[in-house]
């Protein structure tokens, strides 16, 4: 059992549209403004006012979509002064606590682990909250929310299902909440860390409440879902062991191996994985030609600019592999865990926990005359793509159209010979 922390989970309510307010000195709870581009109708919003909000206009929408009743404000977004006013947020918080007890999640919401702060200020942790968020709209004019919870997972969750409902926009939840608060939760995509596509799967095996993944055979989840079934399980329970100072000690100081890629189109899930597998057999290459295996995948998605946002995870696999198709299989869990159905920009993939290839205890499960055989018939082809050039040798799903590889090898420099 991991030892019982007090973290706070801040987020600074509709902070794109709050900033604009406060810019023009408005009243972002009486405005009614919407941070967008105002020449195309069909762009979709960045932020709306919690003003709006209250009329059902949700953060993201089309512009042509907005109610023609109210008398709406739309400004262009302006992420300079977005990202000034999230620094200056971020001091607020350095006012209170170190700098090693604050995970920033995004440009808007940070996690503060106040545990051994506590004691000096002669507080609880609701009362530390209030001061912190005081002080934030003094100083800012900015308001924000904040979950309590005995864990990040907790701490947040608290924060998006009930902090915003409560008069002081606070809320705290314990372990002992977990049956009356965390598991009536539904739909299931409600929960930090489910997306639609997560949601769908675990729909169609008669999941629909929080509850039901906490009283599901923890087994036959992992079975299903490989290593994030067992996290959904944990979740599910309010079991959430990471701690904010290791994440930031998590800074990468070994060697990894790690392809990122701006895409010149939106994509979406029906064809992403032609961008991920490629970008996958590049890395894969450099592991074989390095003769290395990763012991931990990393992979983010990046949203188009016009909505912002994305998602990045870990994943630590069971043993250490150079196997693409495994490497592809835990990227695609992770995507369709935390994919939301929109246009995407950009992808990264990362391999982590990098070790040498040899005297490498096997797998008792695989068969290591066929894993070897793969491992030969790959190096086969890097060594003909490295004589010839990256587009000597291609998959037939490289000619898409919506393949980019040819196109970067070309810019890379196709041909070594």
């Amino acid at each position: 059992m991991a030892e019982k922390r007090e973290i706070l989970c801040i987020d600074l309510k509709s902070f794109f549209a709050s900033v604009e307010c406060v810019a023009r000195n408005l009243d972002p709870f009486s405005t009614p403004l919407v941070v967008c581009d105002p020449e195309r109708n069909g762009a979709i919003t960045l932020a709306v006012t919690p003003y709006l909000k209250r009329f059902g206009v949700k953060g993201r929408t089309r512009v042509y979509e907005l109610p023609k009743d109210l008398d709406i404000i739309k400004v262009p977004p302006r992420m300079r002064l977005y990202q000034q006013k999230s620094i200056e947020v971020m001091k607020i918080y350095m006012d209170f606590i170190a700098s090693e007890d604050i995970h920033v999640y995004s440009i808007d919401e940070a996690f503060l682990d106040v545990t051994n702060y506590l004691k000096f200020y002669q507080t609880d942790a609701y009362h530390l909250a209030l001061d912190i968020l005081a002080k934030v709209r003094e100083q800012t004019g900015l308001t924000a929310t904040a979950g309590i919870g005995p864990n990040m997972l907790l701490a947040k969750i608290s924060m998006d299902i009930e902090a915003k409902h409560n008069e002081n926009f606070i809320a705290e939840w314990t372990m002992e909440d977990i049956k009356t608060k965390l598991w009536p939760i539904t739909p299931l995509s409600k929960m930090w860390g489910i997306g639609k596509q997560m949601e769908k799967k675990l729909n169609a095996i008669g999941l629909y409440k929080i509850g039901d993944i906490a009283c599901y055979d923890r087994i036959k989840l992992k079975a299903k879902f490989g290593i994030i079934g067992e996290e959904l399980w944990e979740h599910a329970n309010g079991i959430d062991n990471a701690k904010i100072q290791d994440i930031n000690k998590h800074v990468v100081q070994e060697k990894s191996f790690s392809h990122s890629q701006v895409l010149f189109k939106d994509y979406y899930d029906y064809n992403i994985h032609l961008i991920i597998l490629e970008m996958i057999e590049l890395l894969t290459q450099r592991l074989r030609k390095h003769r290395v295996l990763t012991g931990l995948v990393s992979f983010g998605i990046g949203y188009s600019k016009n909505i912002g946002g994305g998602f990045h995870h870990s994943v630590k696999l069971d043993a250490l592999t150079d196997d693409e198709d495994i490497i592809y299989r835990t990227c695609m869990t992770i995507f369709n865990k935390y994919y939301d159905n929109l246009p995407i920009r950009q992808v990264s993939i990362s391999l982590g926990h990098i070790q040498n290839n040899e005297n490498l205890q096997l797998n008792i499960f695989e068969d290591f005359a066929q894993t070897q055989e793969k491992h030969n018939f790959n190096l086969a082809i890097d060594e003909i793509k490295e004589r010839f050039g990256p587009n000597i040798i291609l998959k037939a799903s490289s000619l898409l159209e919506d393949s980019t590889i040819r196109e970067r090898n070309n810019k890379i420099g196709g041909h070594h010979a």
